[in-house]
C-alpha cells in the first residue's frame, strides 16, 4: 500500500527539479530570440542596399523567430504545469497535516433546509467539502457537491470499486487536475451547453458556399491583375463588393463571435481532458461505462472537441485588423467562420452535454479517488441485508487529528433508536456527526473513518442546528417545529437513519419532556432507526416501556478538580453533569 505523505514528497522534489531545467531551457530560449533578432538587425546594417541579401536575412530571421516562438510557447506551458503539478503536491502534503483551511470552503453551498448538510458541517469552514473538495471545474465542482447531498442510496458496490481504480491512479488524477487548472474558464458550460443547444441559424443556406466562391474569384481577379489581363479598378470594384456583403451581415455574425467567445477557453480546457479519459485503461464497471459515452462517435469525443476549438480560434482572429479587412474583402471570411461554427453545432449539439457531463463526473471522482489514496487506513463499508443496520468498530470523525480522536465502536439494529445522554462537552455532538457522515460517505462510496464498517445502505435525516429566523418572522420553537414536521413526512414514504439533537428546545422543560416522548414513541411506531441525545433524564424512562429503544451515554468526571472526558459510548444513562462545576470553575457564579 503506497504511502501517500511519501509519494507526495518524492513528487514535489521531482517536479521541483523538472521546474530548474524547464526554467533554464526558459531562460535560454528567450536569449536565442534576442540573438536572433540582434543578428537580424547586423545583417541589414551590413548588407543595407543589397535587396536581394536582405530579404534573405528577413526571411530567415522571420522563420527562425516564429520557430523559436513556438518552442517557447510549448515550453511555456510545460512549466505551467509543471507549476500545477508541484502546487497540487504541495496542497496535499498540507491536507495531510491538516492544514486545509486556506482551501475553497463551499460556503455557497450551505443550506440550513438541506435534509443534513447543514447539521454535519458538510460546508463552510473547517467542513468535510473543505477538507475532501480537489475539483477544478465548476462544472466538477456542481456534480461533487450534488454527490454529497443526494441521499443516493443505489449502486454503492459500483461506485466503490470506481473510486478504489482511481486512487490507484494518483499520477493520472493529478495530470487530469493540472491540465484543468491551466485554463480559467469565465463562463460556466451550462451557460455554453443551452446556447449550443438552443442555437438556430440565422444565416440563409448559400452562405455556406459563397465564401468558397468568391475566394476562388477573388484569386482569379488577383492573377488576372498580376498578368495585367485586366485593368486594376475591377479589383477595387470587387474589394467594394466583398465589403458590401460582409457589412451586410456584420451585426448578425457579431452575436455569434459574442456567443463564441464564451466558448472558446471551454473547448480548448475540455478537449485535452478528454482525451485524458480516452486514452486511459479502466476496469470497473462505472468508469468504462463513463468512457463508452465520449467513444460512441466515428471520431473521439476529444477530436471532436478540438475541432471546435480551433474553429473558434480562428473566428477570434477577426479582432486582427489585417486578417479581419483582407480576409473579408477578399475571402468572406467571417461567414466561412461562421459557416464551420453552425455547422460543427448542428452535428454535435446533442452530444455536447454528455460530454461536458463525463468531464465533470471524472472531476469530482477524483476528488473522492484522492481522499481515498489520502487514507489507507479507511474501509469501505460492506453492505449488509441483516438486522443491524450499521456495525463499525472504531468509528471516529475523519476531521479529528488521528492523535486527539477517540474511536468508538457502535452497533445500532433496524428499527432500533438510541437515546444519548452526557455532559456538556464530553462527545455526544461529535459522535453523532461521526455516525452521521459515516453514512453519507458510505452511500457515496467513500471508505470511512473505521477499522471495519457493516452497514445496509439507508438515506440520512438529521435535527441538529435549527435557527429562529427574523426574516420570515419564524421564532426558533416553530422552526424546530417545521424541521420535526419536514422528518415525519419524509420518513411516511422512505426509511431514513434519522439523528436528533435536543427535541423541543425551544420550549419549557415540562412541556419540552412531554412532547420530547410522544415524539420518540411516534418515530418508534413509524419503524425508523436513529440516535436521540438529549440532556433531559427523563427521557430515558421510555426505554423501560420500548423494548426498541435504549439508554447510552457519554461520561464526565471531576478529577483534582479538573473535568476529564474519555468520549467513550456506554451504555446507560449519564449521571454526572458538569454545568454547574463550570460555572463555578469559571467564575461566573
Amino acid at each position: 500500500m503506497q504511502n501517500p505523505l511519501e509519494f507526495y514528497t518524492a513528487e514535489t522534489a521531482r517536479f521541483e527539479q523538472v521546474q530548474k531545467t524547464l526554467k533554464r531551457q526558459l531562460a535560454l530560449s528567450s536569449s536565442l530570440r534576442l540573438i536572433v533578432f540582434l543578428m537580424a538587425v547586423a545583417g541589414i546594417y551590413f548588407f543595407f542596399g543589397n535587396g536581394k541579401i536582405m530579404i534573405y536575412i528577413v526571411v530567415i530571421a522571420v522563420i527562425l523567430f516564429v520557430y523559436l516562438l513556438s518552442k517557447h510557447s510549448k515550453l511555456q506551458y510545460k512549466s505551467n504545469l509543471n507549476k500545477a503539478l508541484l502546487e497540487i503536491n504541495n496542497t496535499e502534503i498540507k491536507v495531510l497535516n491538516r492544514d486545509y483551511f486556506s482551501l475553497n470552503p463551499g460556503n455557497e453551498f450551505i443550506n440550513p433546509s438541506h435534509p443534513f448538510s447543514y447539521d454535519i458541517d458538510l460546508f463552510g469552514k473547517g467542513s468535510f467539502f473543505q477538507y475532501v473538495n480537489r475539483t477544478v471545474s465548476n462544472e466538477g465542482r456542481q456534480e461533487f457537491v450534488e454527490l454529497l447531498t443526494n441521499n443516493d442510496i443505489l449502486n454503492i458496490p459500483k461506485k466503490q470499486e470506481g473510486i478504489k481504480e482511481l486512487s490507484e491512479k494518483p499520477t493520472w488524477r493529478q495530470q487530469f487536475s493540472a491540465l484543468a487548472s491551466l485554463v480559467k474558464v469565465e463562463h460556466p458550460a451550462k451557460e455554453i451547453v443551452n446556447w449550443i443547444q438552443n442555437y438556430k441559424s440565422v444565416f440563409p443556406k448559400f452562405l455556406s458556399f459563397l465564401p468558397t466562391l468568391f475566394s476562388i474569384i477573388s484569386l482569379i481577379l488577383i492573377v488576372l491583375i498580376a498578368m495585367q489581363m485586366i485593368p486594376d479598378q475591377i479589383l477595387l470594384i470587387w474589394i467594394f463588393v466583398g465589403m458590401g456583403i460582409s457589412g451586410a451581415y456584420y451585426n448578425k455574425v457579431n452575436d455569434v463571435y459574442k456567443d463564441a467567445s464564451n466558448a472558446k477557453d471551454t473547448f480548448k480546457q475540455y478537449h485535452k481532458l478528454l482525451s485524458e479519459i480516452e486514452t486511459t485503461s479502466f476496469e470497473s464497471q462505472i468508469l468504462k461505462e463513463k468512457q463508452r459515452i465520449i467513444q460512441s462517435e466515428s471520431q473521439k469525443a476529444s477530436v471532436i472537441f478540438a475541432k471546435f476549438s480551433k474553429i473558434l480560434d480562428a473566428f477570434d482572429q477577426r479582432n486582427n485588423l489585417i486578417i479581419a479587412f483582407f480576409g473579408n474583402v477578399f475571402l468572406l471570411r467571417d461567414l466561412q467562420q461562421v459557416h464551420n461554427v453552425e455547422k460543427w453545432i448542428d452535428s454535435y449539439k446533442t452530444k455536447v452535454e454528455d460530454w461536458i457531463n463525463i468531464i465533470a463526473f471524472f472531476d469530482a471522482q477524483n476528488s473522492l479517488a484522492n481522499f481515498a489514496f489520502n487514507h489507507p487506513s479507511y474501509v469501505f463499508p460492506e453492505i449488509e441485508n441483516n438486522k443491524n443496520v450499521i456495525s463499525a468498530q472504531n468509528l471516529g470523525h475523519p476531521l479529528l487529528k488521528v492523535l486527539q480522536r477517540v474511536d468508538n465502536d457502535f452497533t445500532i439494529k433496524n428499527q432500533q433508536f438510541f437515546i444519548v445522554t452526557g455532559a456538556n462537552m464530553a462527545g455526544k455532538s461529535t459522535f453523532l456527526r461521526t455516525v452521521s457522515l459515516s453514512i453519507v460517505m458510505g452511500n457515496i462510496g467513500l471508505p470511512v473513518c473505521a477499522s471495519a464498517f457493516k452497514y445496509v445502505p439507508i438515506k440520512l435525516i438529521t435535527s441538529m442546528r435549527t435557527s429562529d429566523s427574523l426574516t420570515d418572522n419564524e421564532s426558533y420553537f416553530f422552526s424546530e417545529l417545521k424541521r420535526l414536521k419536514f422528518i415525519v413526512d419524509e420518513i411516511k414514504n422512505e426509511d431514513y437513519f434519522i439523528i436528533l439533537d435536543e427535541i423541543l428546545k425551544g420550549t419549557n422543560s415540562t412541556d419540552k419532556a412531554i412532547g420530547s416522548r410522544k415524539f420518540v414513541q411516534k418515530l418508534v411506531s413509524s419503524k425508523s432507526t436513529g440516535i436521540i441525545a438529549t440532556h433531559d433524564l427523563s427521557l430515558c424512562e421510555i426505554e423501560k416501556e420500548l423494548p426498541e429503544v435504549q439508554n447510552y451515554y457519554f461520561d464526565a468526571e471531576i478529577i483534582n478538580d479538573e473535568l476529564f472526558f474519555d468520549y467513550k459510548l456506554k451504555v446507560g444513562v449519564c449521571k454526572n453533569m458538569n454545568a454547574s462545576f463550570l460555572l463555578k470553575k469559571m467564575e461566573i457564579i
